[in-house]
């Protein structure tokens, strides 16, 4: 991981809801945004509080209409996060939003681009001290009405660079619309420039946060589902997080925001830019030496453990033998299978040889009683007590060499392979 890049730092929130540092030396949030609408208030504030408690730091709402905008003041007192108004097209939007205490504003320079009308959205947030997002994206940034404007525009490019067009359109804006920012003497200032194209983002932010000391939202834009999303857009945050670039992140999936936030977290707790809480769970991937059905085991022990443990214990279920001892010696608390049986450990230690059916009610005991010795000071995470000794590959999980020694297993010997016309094996 390289170093942090270093930027400005902004505030966001208040005294009720807490305030969120994006940039400097604060830690890289998550975000998110609502996919109800903002006007139905007791879904939105649901819907708000379902994404805070997945681990959401900031949640995003659309304001396209006045009764948007109205809504949030009922909205605002009713949820444990700061909360961002998406202006497009409307600065008034932005003008209600500050009025009805929102936290921050996010401002598109593709929609938005009457200097005057961006100096009374500058003014009213500067007042509030409430920072804004300039948020330029691939889709809103090329004009489209004056044909002649659009190709000197496409004609703009980096040198031998495939999306050098759009690069520098993304730059160009961004620029242009700073400019407006920093001759008011206002800082309060996130960037983003996002793009569907994975490889563009890393290029766009890379080349940004060379330029501009802001803090900078992370971002891959109609990124698509979750099957595929989720593989562009770890690409691209994953790339620029790893090189220090980068204070605030969303994650964009056509489907449930719940994944957006729990995939955000879980990049950044990946990455140790942020601090796990409850069960890391580890599994193999399963292959022909597996002898319990490990996928069932792996999805109930998620479903059982996660809403249980608080801390981040890391626990390993593997399905054999082979990869079992090295995980089960990195785990806090491990399990692996042999001949429809589970051996687990705790720390290196082995505490339990059980049948399958067993398996996941004992795992949750050691996990739940380890969680209260850590918690009370005996444990400690991440310790290993002891190094663990593999058991007998097919003994003590099946039939195995005790038995063999015992005369109950017909030991045999192989006779030795010769290919056809091979005399030299």
């Amino acid at each position: 991981m390289a170093t942090r890049r270093v930027t400005r730092q902004v505030s966001v929130g208040d005294q009720r809801v807490g305030i969120v540092k994006i940039g400097g030396d604060a830690a890289v949030s998550v975000q998110t945004m609502c996919a109800g609408y903002t006007f139905e208030i007791d879904r939105c504030v649901a819907e708000i509080e379902r994404y805070a408690k997945a681990g959401a730091d900031l949640v995003r709402v659309a304001v396209p209409e006045r009764k948007d905008t109205d809504a949030l003041r009922e909205i605002i007192p009713q949820v444990s996060v700061p909360i961002v108004a998406d202006v497009h097209f409307h600065y008034q939007r932005a003008l209600e939003s500050v009025a009805a205490g929102v936290h921050k504003i996010r401002l598109n320079p593709g929609n938005i681009s009457d200097r005057d009308q961006v100096n009374q959205v500058i003014d009213a947030c500067r007042e509030r001290s409430i920072p804004i997002r300039i948020g330029v994206n691939e889709g809103s940034i090329i004009e489209r009405r004056d044909k002649q404007k659009r190709a000197i525009e496409l004609g703009k490019y980096f040198a031998g660079h495939r999306s050098g067009h759009l690069l520098s359109i993304m730059i160009a804006k961004l620029e242009e619309y700073l400019e407006i920012f920093e001759s008011r003497n206002f800082h309060d200032v996130v960037i983003s420039a996002k793009s569907m194209d994975a490889g563009l983002v890393i290029d766009a932010y890379t080349e940004i946060s060379r330029r501009f000391d802001y803090p900078l939202h992370l971002g891959v834009t109609h990124a698509g589902t979750r099957d595929s999303g989720s593989i562009r857009s770890v690409v691209a945050l994953g790339s620029l997080l790893s090189q220090g670039i980068g204070d605030t992140i969303r994650i964009s999936y056509a489907s449930d925001h719940i994944d957006e936030v729990r995939d955000g977290v879980e990049l950044l707790n990946c990455l140790a830019l942020r601090q796990r809480k409850g069960v890391e769970l580890v599994a193999c991937p399963t292959c022909g030496r597996i002898q319990v059905d490990l996928f069932t085991l792996v999805k109930e022990v998620e479903r059982v453990l996660m809403p249980s443990i608080e801390l981040p214990i890391k626990v390993a279920v593997m399905g054999c033998i082979v990869n079992g001892p090295g995980e089960a010696e990195g785990a806090d608390v491990a399990v692996f299978a042999g001949d429809r049986r589970g051996i687990i450990y705790v720390q290196g230690e082995r505490v339990a040889n059980v049948p399958e059916e067993e398996i996941l009610d004992r795992l949750l005991a050691e996990c739940r009683a380890f969680e209260a010795r850590v918690k009370a000071g005996s444990a400690t995470l991440g310790q290993k007590l002891v190094s663990i000794v593999p058991p007998d590959p097919i003994g003590e999980l099946g039939s195995g060499r005790a038995l063999i020694a015992q005369g109950k297993v017909q030991q045999v010997t192989l006779p030795a392979y010769t290919r056809q016309g091979d005399s030299n094996v």
